[in-house]
């Protein structure tokens, strides 16, 4: 291709006869000045479609933090569609960046945002299209810094081999330092080794080739050394994208989204999210307010959601709702509030939802099972939730599940039956009309993640999955409620990753070869692929999955997440004596996170 060419026409040849060009043509409303002067210039790339890449609230908060930086200008690259990944192998064009169409190996470093375990693929896959290699080990100074954060950081040793530099938390204030060290380094004419050594004094960042677990045999006896997580201080003078990018392609959540707090109070045990994302800090109103309706009036969008990972929860959410309300109304836009706990809805909150679909997640069909897991929903609350529901006129409700979780029995499986019985008798009761309800449920099936009560707890066998859904399919075979599971396979790839260590990057490298890509999406994951790539680097997938001892140190503990293992290990005792710990708004439950920074109770 033409290297004169302007980049509209090139974006013209390269583009024009895929489906979706709008994902790889860039100039949506909102974004950067990527001509301004710059002394470094970066991609953070995501490793799944423009539309799901576009929702991601992480993505939009470093792409404009770093952009407001003067000496920074950050362009964006996902992973191109199957269409366009054929195109590119055919034509042996080089992927390329949305802004200006530049190929990704010309940049000072790459940025991967890692959201989901089964995304790794496609990270070589977007390597392999740049012309770059796969392992850091393999990649000289002619090469990018290849950079890699977001939540799969929790356990980053499956992929770490892959990567130079890794960012462990939240990376506002890391990635922004990161950057700077980039510029020095670059200015200072310092090779990649010395960047690598200076990088490692930055709190969160992990040098793959540097900190390293430290093997007897096949077990870990300890690391090189710790590294503490990343944590922003205080919420409310942190960046935050008040002129958010409008896509081009309607996103899988086409909305703004208003971040209110990190962290979680319930401390429901299976829940990776919950404890990584502690200390608990709150927003102030009037920030969120100021926030809220710069972005509506900056964007355009005609929903708004209050995002966090219990919205219900936060503290102010009343006076945010009113003083949100005048101006959503304004500007005719709709305010959603997603991640509801049942024991949380409240007339206020509802008449905010749209009167179709009401969506809770009691995650376990009995009360016993609900205490193991430190759910604390009752069936009481559940069954005042969805009266109040049907009373201001809601006609369906979505249910969502696990099975397979620690000490659970077919009992505890048909309470899921059980509880779908008694909505049904309570929408009778309150007589809505002639409407009929609709229930949709939704079973998942447990996956012990790391940094949780949970990350020693098996995940069952194909055999048991199979043996549940049937179940279930069973149970639900009720009039006006309909009844999804997601596959096994997916569920063994997940957890074998979750809880992973350094081998499985030479398979993660060898299942791509030999095919795998976008094994998040059910239409071209080929598990057979991964059996044959944990067969030939002799590594058996089951080892990965089954339960592990509290005197087992896993991967991913060299990591201070703030929550001690103590905890975690006293936790887990008390789900096996089905004991509840109450949410840390009645009182801290000393979990050890405000060692990484002040905690904002309630």
């Amino acid at each position: 291709m033409a290297k004169n060419m302007d980049i509209k026409t090139l974006k013209k040849e390269l583009y024009h006869d895929v489906s979706k060009p709008a994902r790889y043509m860039g100039g949506e409303l909102n974004q950067p000045d990527m001509d301004k002067p710059c002394s470094v210039r970066g991609c953070i790339c995501f490793p799944d479609t423009y539309e799901i890449g576009m929702s991601n609230l992480g993505v939009r908060i470093l792409y404009g933090m770093a952009n407001e930086k003067e000496n920074c200008v950050l362009e964006r690259c996902f992973a191109p569609w199957v269409d366009l990944i054929e195109k590119l192998e055919k034509t042996g064009e080089r992927l390329r960046s949305i802004e200006t169409a530049k190929p990704l190996a010309e940049f000072d470093f790459l940025g991967f945002s890692l959201q989901y375990e089964l995304c790794y693929t496609n990270v070589l896959m977007m390597l392999d299209l740049a012309g770059i290699p796969h392992f850091a080990r393999d990649r000289g100074e002619e090469y990018p810094i290849i950079m890699a954060g977001g939540p799969c950081m929790a356990n980053p040793e499956p992929v770490a081999d892959f990567f130079d530099l890794l960012m462990v938390g939240e990376g506002e204030e890391m990635f922004s330092q990161v950057i700077d060290l980039v510029d020095a380094c670059k200015k200072e004419g310092a090779t990649k080794a010395e960047f690598l050594s200076r990088a490692r004094s930055i709190r969160g960042v992990i040098i793959p080739s540097l900190d390293k677990p430290i093997y007897s045999g096949d077990k870990i006896t300890g690391f090189t050394r710790t590294v503490k997580k990343a944590v922003v201080q205080d919420l409310d003078k942190a960046y935050f994208p008040v002129k958010p990018l409008v896509p081009n392609v309607e996103a899988v959540h086409d909305r703004a989204v208003l971040e209110l707090y990190r962290g979680c109070a319930n401390g429901c045990r299976y829940c990776q999210a919950g404890f990584y994302y502690r200390p608990i800090r709150q927003k102030k109103a009037e920030t969120l307010i100021a926030q809220g309706t710069q972005m509506i009036e900056s964007s355009g969008f005609q929903e708004m959601s209050l995002s966090s990972l219990s919205t219900g929860d936060y503290r102010e959410i009343e006076g945010l709702i009113s003083g949100l309300k005048p101006v959503c109304d304004k500007r005719k836009v709709h305010l959603s509030l997603p991640s509801m706990r049942v024991d949380s809805f409240k007339g206020l909150f509802a008449s905010e939802a749209r009167l179709s679909s009401l969506t809770f997640a009691p995650e376990a069909g009995t009360q016993r099972l609900r205490d193991v897991i430190n759910k604390n929903v009752t069936d009481e609350d559940v069954e005042f939730t969805v009266r109040a529901a049907f009373e201001m006129g809601f006609t369906s409700v979505k249910l969502y599940f696990m099975m397979g979780l620690p000490t659970e029995t077919d009992e505890d499986l048909m309470g899921i039956r059980d509880m779908v019985c008694r909505i049904k008798d309570i929408y009778r009761e309150v007589g809505v009309g002639e409407k009929a309800l609709r229930i949709s449920v939704s079973v998942n099936t447990f996956i012990p993640k790391p940094v949780t009560p949970f990350q020693w707890e098996r995940l069952i066998t194909k055999e048991e999955i199979e043996a549940k859904q049937k179940l279930l399919r069973d149970a639900l075979r009720i009039k006006g409620v309909t009844y999804s599971w997601n596959d096994a396979e997916n569920s063994f790839m997940e957890g074998v990753f979750s809880r992973g260590d350094r081998r499985l990057a030479n398979v993660i490298e060898r299942a791509y070869r030999l095919g795998a890509k976008y094994d998040g999406w059910t239409e071209y994951m080929r598990y057979d692929l991964w059996q044959q790539a944990f067969e030939a680097e002799g590594i058996s997938m089951d080892e990965y999955l089954v339960e592990r001892s509290v005197d087992e140190i896993l991967p991913h503990e060299y990591i201070d997440c703030g929550v001690p293992r103590q905890y975690f290990i006293r936790e887990r005792q008390r789900a096996y004596e089905g004991i509840r710990t109450e949410s840390c708004k009645k009182a801290c439950r000393g979990c050890g996170a405000s060692s990484l920074g002040e905690c904002d109770q309630w």
